[in-house]
């Protein structure tokens, strides 16, 4: 197996500011907005501070598992085997049309792996290196970095609503009120990372839905574009090879249970050496 989930936790700057970012949005949405508009004891109080707290701790979860996982290890041992009929395409370089070698770590590539200049090593199916996690995001943590992004989008939203529904409450209470000035910080500090927190992560999210909708990484989207462009000047078509439909590149990365779809196990990825093409598809369907 390709997939080492030993890595071991590094603490780095960015991965400090976001634990920090996470802690202050938690203590600030909870002990004020929430108290402070519904009041923490009371039913809807309750309600939505177990609400938040639960997105919270999965977030946490997830993004520790992100931070955790290897993302795949390409095995000293590997090598292409180009007779084998279960493989029917072989990725090669651009110039030379040999079988893709890094020379950095001295073996052969897998489909879809590349060197991570960062992690000084070859990583499968690599999406891109994350300083936000300190970790490359690739074939055995690309799901639990997409479901933290996913509930990272939601929280931040839910926590945006009762802030401006706090402010709201507060703005209807009398201006003379003892301590409400004290919270004026709060909410300042906590609207300028929101809302930009917010923007950066819905279209974060909005990129990885397409990219996991066609099954594509970063790196081949951005190879792809000019494959595209080499494949139109050459009157030919292109097709990414991996795009076997949505649904099935859903399940490629979420899994198979539609009831496991949002937590984050993976389970289901296998060695990430070989990956299903639109070549393993039965004659005449075609991704949609």
């Amino acid at each position: 197996m390709a997939v080492d989930k030993g890595k071991p936790f590094a603490l780095s700057l960015p991965v400090s500011v976001v634990v920090l970012a996470i802690a202050y949005i938690y203590v600030s949405t909870v002990f004020v907005f929430i108290d402070r508009w519904l009041g923490l004891f009371s039913s809807p109080g309750i309600m939505n501070a177990a609400v938040f707290t639960a997105l919270t701790a999965v977030c946490g979860i997830t993004y520790r598992a992100a931070i955790s996982t290897d993302p795949g290890r390409v095995p000293a041992t590997y090598m292409p085997d180009v007779e084998d009929a279960q493989s029917p395409i072989h990725e090669i370089k651009r110039k030379g049309g040999d079988l893709r070698y890094c020379q950095k770590c001295s073996h052969y590539k897998p489909p879809r792996a590349h060197h991570c200049r960062v992690c000084k090593r070859c990583v499968l199916r690599m999406d891109h290196h994350c300083i936000w996690i300190n970790n490359c995001v690739g074939h055995a943590n690309y799901k639990v970095f997409f479901i933290f992004v996913l509930y990272a989008v939601i929280s931040c939203i839910y926590s945006l609503v009762l802030l401006v529904g706090s402010l709201a409450y507060d703005g209807i209470q009398d201006e003379e009120k003892i301590g409400k000035s004290s919270f004026r910080t709060v909410y300042v500090v906590s609207g300028l990372l929101l809302v930009p927190l917010s923007i950066a992560l819905c279209v974060l999210l909005g990129w990885h839905i397409y990219l996991v909708l066609h099954n594509k990484t970063t790196i081949e989207y951005h190879e792809g574009v000019r494959a595209l462009w080499l494949a139109e000047k050459g009157g030919s078509i292109y097709k990414h090879p991996y795009d076997l439909g949505p649904y099935e590149n859903l399940t490629y990365v979420l899994g198979p249970n539609i009831l496991r779809w949002l937590w984050p196990s993976a389970n289901h990825i296998g060695s990430g050496l070989r990956y299903r093409t639109i070549y393993d598809l039965p004659k005449g369907s075609t991704s949609k």
